[in-house]
């Protein structure tokens, strides 16, 4: 199938390890030249070499996108560097503040600036040259614990947040030949990520129970699919999806929406 990504030009937050790393490489292996930004320039420049030997251009830009700053500075680096933006895809996630009592406002405002806000900004400076363009993808990066209980109470809140911005968003550019569509992982495990971690510090039994209760597939996610997903809900191929959030979590969802 051909996606019709070929010499579009992507950025990726978070792209230098996990569902961003794999969102990233998918692309740039339909076409897509990519640009990433990370926090941590090590990684970052493993990725990007990565991505270099796939023959497409490449850019690694080491950012904070909570920072707006940092977010504009990404987005006019990409644009000089590489071109307008077709496919954004606002990947960064994390938490502070499991339950209510330990969530404090830093906690919140943590959580907030990196899955909302982080969104919401990059979304604002890319959808500009869509709208001219008249053809653009956004793609944000949410969770199951947006779509129902489950994770830490800021996360699942954020994440919930990010879903409903995305979907509001949508029917907003609808006309205009942008999409805008939200994947929702389940426990994905890869290396760094905190599902490896559960696994490398809890005894085994513990392991053996989450996932006997918790994952029909009776393993933990890999990051592959959800790169692949990305992919074609960038791709000309999906041109009537639009205000979708799509789990991808081996059935460990219980939620009928």
């Amino acid at each position: 199938m051909d996606l019709g990504l070929s010499d579009k030009v992507a950025m990726v937050t978070g792209g230098s390890r996990g569902l961003g790393r794999h969102a990233a490489l998918a692309l740039a292996r339909e076409g897509c030249n990519v640009a990433i930004c990370a926090r941590g320039q090590e990684a970052l420049d493993r990725t990007v070499a990565e991505l270099e030997a796939l023959g497409i251009k490449v850019l690694g830009v080491q950012a904070d996108v909570t920072s707006q700053e940092d977010a504009h500075r990404l987005f006019r680096a990409t644009v000089d560097a590489l071109g307008p933006v077709d496919v954004m895809v606002n990947n960064v996630g994390g938490s502070r503040g499991p339950v209510f009592d330990s969530a404090d406002d830093a906690a919140w405002e943590y959580t907030l600036q990196l899955n909302l806000f982080s969104a919401i900004r990059l979304s604002r400076l890319v959808l500009p040259a869509m709208k001219e363009k008249g053809w653009g993808r956004i793609i944000n990066i949410a969770s199951i614990w947006g779509r129902e209980q489950g994770g830490n109470l800021t996360y699942m809140a954020a994440k919930a947040a990010l879903i409903a911005f995305s979907k509001h968003l949508a029917i907003e550019v609808a006309g205009t030949g942008v999409t805008v569509n939200t994947v929702a992982p389940g426990s994905i495990a890869f290396p760094g990520g905190n599902w490896q971690r559960f696994q490398d510090t809890n005894p085994p039994e513990v392991v053996r129970d989450f996932v006997k209760n918790n994952l029909p597939m009776g393993r933990f996610g890999w990051p592959e699919p959800v790169g692949a997903l990305v992919a074609f809900l960038a791709s000309a191929q999906a041109d009537l999806m639009t205000g979708t959030c799509i789990n991808i979590d081996g059935g460990q969802s219980k939620s009928l929406i």
